[in-house]
């Protein structure tokens, strides 16, 4: 049977907002927490990007719901070492209930400092061997290191949870897919196709779990829905590598007018109807996700909790 979990925008939606979300969500029912990990929105309408590192302390605060990063990237902005202390942190804060997402990330957030953004090869080289510098360190063992990319000199974490921080890794293609599957604890991503799983499961990743996350709408009207997921998210329907590549929100503001409401609408679901938002979850479980995550758009959080627990979650008892 499928986990649902809520995804917290932290590009939409400040600090204290996500804290309460996160309240909402666990009355709603959901299971377990999703939380993006970013430098910038990826357009000014969307409009804040708080540091997740105090977010999810606050979050521990208020819900017991098991948390995972979707994804941090721990290779340019932030030395793995530093990420690993912060991910530490977080996993004694909740008790446990903590998992780090990592990715290769995007040149929107990862640029800021002025470094190349690196190819996507090298990208993944670099995740292998942050992950590498961050279990070192996770063992509370003094750690000296001199890698390709990293150098980590006589380092040592005092505050270390009692078991290793999960580490689950985000793919989009084949390649991120075998690279989870021989390093990860688990596989993130926002794609409903089953050769993600599969790749990740033949490359080492058998037994362990995947979860996928994915955006919804909920308004009066499907119209409604589609304009304000428009407004706010109409990035997410750019093709191929853009959401890599792409430096700044203003750069996706401009790739963005080639999408229409229309193209949204038709990508994820909108509107007041609950079979759409049942089936996309059963999409991603038939896929071979093991945990699905879902974003509302917009500013109506407390109505789509509502609309969750009265119609959605009743539609995929068994899923």
């Amino acid at each position: 049977m499928v986990s649902i979990g809520y995804f917290l925008s932290s590009e939409e939606h400040g600090p204290r907002e996500l804290v309460r979300q996160a309240r909402w969500a666990e009355q709603a029912g959901f299971e377990r927490l999703w939380i993006s990990d970013h430098y910038h929105p990826w357009n000014d309408e969307q409009g804040n990007s708080p540091f997740v590192w105090s977010v999810i302390g606050a979050l521990s605060e208020v819900t017991s719901l098991p948390i995972t990063t979707a994804v941090t990237c721990p290779t340019v902005r932030i030395h793995p070492a530093v990420v690993a202390q912060a991910a530490a942190t977080a996993a004694v804060q909740c008790q446990g209930g903590f998992t780090l997402g990592v990715g290769s990330g995007e040149a929107l957030n990862e640029h800021i400092f002025g470094d190349p953004w690196p190819s996507a090869p090298q990208r993944l080289e670099m995740l292998e061997e942050a992950v590498e510098v961050m279990r070192a360190l996770w063992t509370g063992d003094e750690v000296s290191h001199r890698g390709k990319h990293y150098t980590v000199e006589n380092a040592r974490l005092y505050t270390v949870p009692s078991s290793p921080v999960p580490v689950y890794v985000s793919a989009f293609g084949p390649k991120a897919a075998q690279l989870a599957g021989r390093i990860g604890d688990g596989l993130c991503s926002t794609m409903p196709d089953e050769s993600l799983p599969a790749k990740f499961r033949e490359a080492g990743g058998d037994g362990k779990p995947t979860q996928a996350g994915f955006k919804v709408c909920h308004a009066s009207s499907a119209e409604a829905a589609a304009k304000t997921a428009h407004r706010l998210w109409a990035n997410e329907q750019l093709p191929g590598e853009l959401a890599q590549v792409l430096p700044t929100p203003k750069h996706f503001e401009q790739a963005s007018t080639l999408v229409t409401e229309e193209m949204v609408a038709s990508a994820l679901p909108v509107g007041p109807d609950p079979e759409p938002y049942a089936d996309r979850v059963r999409e991603f479980a038939d896929a071979g996700y093991d945990e699905v995550y879902v974003s509302q758009i917009g500013p109506d959080q407390e109505q789509f909790f509502a609309f969750w627990a009265e119609s959605v979650a009743p539609a995929l008892r068994g899923a």
